[in-house]
Order: C-alpha cells, then sequence, then structure tokens
C-alpha cells in the first residue's frame, strides 16, 4: 500500500510540472514568443489545456477577479503541496 502512496505523490509530481508547462506556454504564446498556427505548438497547446482545464476551471469559478492574472495554477499546486506533504504521510501512517 505504501508504494500505491509512493506512485500518487509520483503522479501529483508530474502534475505540478505540466501545470507550470501550461502556464509558460500560456505567458510564451501572450507575448507573441511562440505560433499558436504552427502543427507542434498548437498540438502541445491543446494536449495541455484538455489537462490542466479540468482542474483549473472550477478553481477559476471560485477565484476573485484579478484583472486578467490567472492564479489558479498557483492555487493547484499549493493544493498538491498539502496533498503530498500532509495527507499521504497521514494515511502512510495510519496503514502501519
Amino acid at each position: 500500500m505504501l508504494e500505491l502512496l509512493n506512485f500518487i505523490s509520483y503522479l501529483l509530481t508530474i502534475y505540478v510540472y505540466v501545470l507550470i508547462a501550461a502556464a509558460v506556454l500560456s505567458w510564451l504564446v501572450a507575448f507573441n514568443v511562440v505560433n499558436t498556427r504552427h502543427g507542434a505548438v498548437a498540438m502541445i497547446a491543446e494536449f495541455l489545456y484538455r489537462i490542466t482545464e479540468p482542474v483549473l476551471a472550477p478553481i477559476r469559478r471560485l477565484m476573485p477577479n484579478l484583472g486578467g492574472i490567472d492564479i489558479s495554477p498557483v492555487v493547484v499546486i499549493l493544493i498538491i503541496m498539502f496533498i503530498q506533504s500532509v495527507v499521504l504521510p497521514n494515511i502512510a501512517r495510519a496503514l502501519i
């Protein structure tokens, strides 16, 4: 069972990297550094959007309007860090 908790923690870490990649790509698109008309960029952007949007959309609905600044990835990363540092270790201690 501890291996399963380690695997869940690993998946959460990968998701944090995906969130960071999506945020960086959105900045690059916003500042016209990359062009979404390019096939590879469009494919990567669509993949990151489909992976991150189901988690970010509910957070965005709860957050107040900050004038165009989207801090929902930061909130999700903080929630993931809480899960990894508090929830998973407590579950592991309960199983031992």
